[in-house]
């Protein structure tokens, strides 16, 4: 049995260690807004935060977390997330809204690191989530706007 914290919550996993941790969140625990891309770590869609750091759950095993605190898209609710989430709706960033979950993701990690973010610093914390439909200029403008209203 492996306990992680997971939005605050204490849950048990009876699962082997090895399970990524995104199999572990959607399976077990019916988080399901964290999406599977590659199961490579290479596409973003499957971001968590591990102690307020953006990881890659599809290739981290349920071991990896130890007495870590993970926050899926569900828990993104402090104002950090609240504010990112006002500004994706706002400018429309959305379209096939795949990779959304891990770019609201790693997008809250960097507003917690840094409050006025610059587009270099947008685009190097989102760099690893890929979009589809490229939504960039979009996510990079929301990404300044949900600054801009923390401020």
């Amino acid at each position: 049995m492996i306990r992680i914290n997971v939005n605050g919550k204490a849950l048990d996993f009876d699962l082997p260690p090895d399970t990524p941790l995104l199999w572990a969140l959607r399976d077990t625990a019916g988080l399901t807004n964290n999406k599977y891309g590659y199961g490579m770590g290479l596409c973003g869609a499957c971001s968590v935060l591990l102690n307020g750091t953006s990881i890659r759950s599809c290739s981290t095993p349920l071991s990896a977390v130890g007495s870590g605190k993970i926050t899926t898209i569900e828990g993104l609710d402090d104002k950090v997330g609240q504010a990112l989430q006002t500004a994706w709706r706002k400018l429309d960033v959305s379209q096939c809204g795949y990779c959304q979950s891990g770019q609201l993701i790693s997008a809250s990690a960097l507003l917690r690191r840094k409050k006025n973010p610059s587009d270099a610093d947008i685009d190097a914390a989102l760099a690893g989530n890929l979009c589809r439909c490229a939504t960039y200029v979009r996510i990079r403008a929301a990404v300044k706007d949900a600054a801009k209203s923390l401020a």
